[in-house]
């Protein structure tokens, strides 16, 4: 018997609800027979969205071969998401979208999307845990983060410390996150054209008990940011691989086909 994990085609699913968690924050919720069967403790973790062009009903969704994948002719509109939550008890999958425009093929599918329209998910994927075990936490994001984030903080201990930092274009953003009492959130307001990072100067502020023997962190949202805070928790802290997990989901004036591969190279490197 082989020990090759089973791989499943893309699902086609429905919604079946919407609500906004903070102004610029929306929470689809999806269902369908395809989605049983998923996952039930991958919360946070990424699924790839295929989303209908303007004019469809429904995606056309890639399939499975024993060579790869087989997309169809016309291929689907494709995203990179997070799991925000699946309740089997119910088949529902919450998935949450930054509400950034209608014009937007994601956040403008889910804008516009009504009870019944369809789209297609894939995964989930990416390592597991999203955030190693240790005595002390750090995890900072912007708001496209949050779902991920949320997602880890319902899975930590109660007796789980560290910090939680989350920078927003407008602290109109700010909502409840449940989470342990010995992680504190600091909610970051980024200022365009600043010289120093808000993300940065906000964990340069922060600092671990003495009795702490062991940290890890999880970073995502903008490339640039990414890529600064993981670096600075590098230098403070002695991370790696092992213990830090940085993931840039977008970068400022990219969309996702022309970032893709940029992505990968970076969550790729070595240290």
């Amino acid at each position: 018997m082989s020990d090759t994990p089973r791989r499943v085609p893309p699902r086609l699913l429905q919604l079946v609800d919407k609500k906004y968690i903070s102004e610029n924050l929306l929470r689809i919720t999806l269902t369908g027979e395809a989605l049983k069967g998923f996952p039930n403790n991958k919360n946070g973790s990424h699924i790839k969205l295929f989303i209908p062009h303007k004019g469809q009903s429904k995606p056309e969704l890639p399939t499975l071969s024993e060579t790869g994948v087989i997309w169809p002719k016309n291929r689907p509109i494709t995203r990179a998401y997070s799991v925000r939550k699946y309740r089997a008890d119910v088949n529902e999958l919450d998935v949450d979208f930054v509400a950034h425009g209608k014009s937007s093929p994601a956040s403008g599918w889910a804008i516009n999307a009504k009870k019944g329209d369809c789209i297609g998910v894939a995964g989930p994927g990416g390592p597991d845990p999203l955030l190693a075990t240790a005595d002390w936490h750090i995890l900072a994001g912007d708001l496209t983060a949050v779902p991920a984030i949320s997602a880890i903080l319902e899975t930590l201990p109660q007796d789980a410390k560290g910090h939680v930092f989350i920078e927003l274009d407008d602290l109109i953003d700010k909502h409840l996150i449940t989470h342990p009492l010995g992680i504190k959130i600091h909610w970051v307001l980024r200022t365009p054209g600043a010289k120093t990072n808000a993300l940065i100067k906000a964990i340069g502020e922060v600092a671990p008990e003495n009795d702490v023997k062991s940290i890890s962190g999880f970073v995502a949202g903008e490339n640039s940011a990414v890529i600064l805070c993981r670096d600075k928790l590098r230098a403070d802290y002695q991370l790696t691989k092992k213990n830090l997990y940085a993931v840039p989901y977008w970068r400022r004036g990219q969309d996702e086909e022309m970032y893709h591969e940029e992505r990968h190279t970076i969550m790729d490197q070595v240290y």
